[in-house]
């Protein structure tokens, strides 16, 4: 493996899906922390809002990925899958979930990853990593941003401009 994209809040915007699926070089995995569908509450006249696209997909995707439902996700939609998951990869123990709701995790975690505000962030705190992604589709503050988590780092990319907004070295 090369590296992790990480993102969340897709909302079943196949456009967003297709530029995620462009980010990703042939040994990298995929780290989505819930809403990729929003098959609860989408918007099912939009052309862009295809979630039985992205589930084709998903059914041949050549990428190992981890995913976990956020709060617009629906379990019978996409089964087989959590709220939370915990894995290991970069000698780091992650946790992810949405982030519309409490979960514990334990002090032994090196690097949690939620989603659920359209926001970006990353920051180091008592020695954990805490990464949000933002949105590739409808950030709130209008910067469109995903994450990536390699060997030594964790960063925070401007999609528009591949920019780099943030790095914290693990």
């Amino acid at each position: 493996m090369k590296k992790l994209i990480v993102t969340a809040d897709l909302h079943g915007s196949y456009s967003s899906w297709l530029t995620l699926k462009n980010l990703l070089g042939p040994l990298d995995e995929l780290v989505i922390a819930g809403d990729l569908f929003d098959t609860k509450y989408g918007n099912f006249t939009h052309i862009d809002f295809q979630p039985e696209s992205i589930k084709k997909d998903l059914m041949d995707f050549n990428h190992r990925f981890f995913y976990v439902y956020g709060n617009c996700d629906s379990i019978s939609f996409f089964p087989g899958f959590e709220t939370f998951l915990e894995f290991s990869c970069f000698n780091k123990k992650f946790f992810v979930s949405h982030g519309h709701r409490f979960c514990e995790y334990s002090s032994n975690i090196d690097i949690i990853i939620q989603g659920h505000t359209h926001l970006s962030s990353l920051e180091k705190r008592n020695g954990q990593i805490f990464m949000n992604p933002g949105s590739i589709t409808c950030p709130r503050n209008g910067i469109y941003t995903y994450g990536v988590i390699e060997n030594n780092c964790a960063s925070i990319i401007e999609l528009k401009t591949g920019n780099k907004i943030v790095t914290i070295n693990l």
